[in-house]
């Protein structure tokens, strides 16, 4: 009786230490979740980046007010939604950040997303403060300045990143939406 009660804790304790094994993870040493700043998503909620551990990401910084490259780049966001392959859209986080903290609240990005009817659980709208924002611009090398009271000028760059926090590839200018849901699609497939 004695070793059929060492045999079942000796298999209780093995899969314990299997389970753990499995939740640790080690992230690559430039893995953005990594960045400890806190941001605030379109419904209120206060996170860190690693929240967002553990899906593939399409990220773009942007702001509300913008009229000219921004609408370009939501739709070019709402494109490479439309194509990801749908069995693997639970799988992805389509991440848009605000350049604008000061006017892009929770509540602004949140009516946003109602407006461009971007409210389903894959699309995600961060903001925090001017020293977040400038650093994740900067792991992005993504340059934006602000150039009148409602008006920046930036780069236009749709980033992604595997669900270890891992940056695949960044499409800049025009951006080639093909080649980043292929490469959205590709990397859900090598992390399943």
């Amino acid at each position: 009786m004695k070793y059929f009660f060492y045999c079942l804790i000796s298999v209780v304790l093995f899969s314990a230490c299997k389970e753990n094994k499995k939740q640790t993870v080690q992230l690559p040493s430039d893995s953005i979740f990594y960045l400890t700043s806190q941001w605030k998503n379109q419904n209120g909620d206060s996170l860190q980046l690693k929240a967002l551990q553990g899906k593939t990401l399409a990220v773009v910084m942007i702001y509300t007010t913008c009229k000219a490259a921004c609408p370009i780049l939501v739709s070019k966001m709402k494109s490479i939604e439309a194509k990801i392959d749908k069995k693997n859209i639970k799988d992805v986080s389509l991440v848009l950040v605000s350049i604008d903290p000061t006017t892009d609240t929770p509540e602004k990005l949140k009516e946003f997303s109602i407006t461009n009817k971007m409210n389903d659980p894959q699309w995600v709208f961060l903001t925090s403060n001017d020293a977040a924002t400038q650093e994740f611009a900067n792991v992005l090398s993504m340059k934006y300045k602000k150039i009148s009271p409602l008006d920046f000028s930036h780069s236009n760059i749709i980033s992604v990143f595997n669900p270890l926090g891992e940056l695949v590839s960044q499409e800049e200018g025009t951006i080639d939406v093909d080649k980043v849901v292929n490469t959205i699609n590709e990397t859900v497939k090598k992390n399943k």
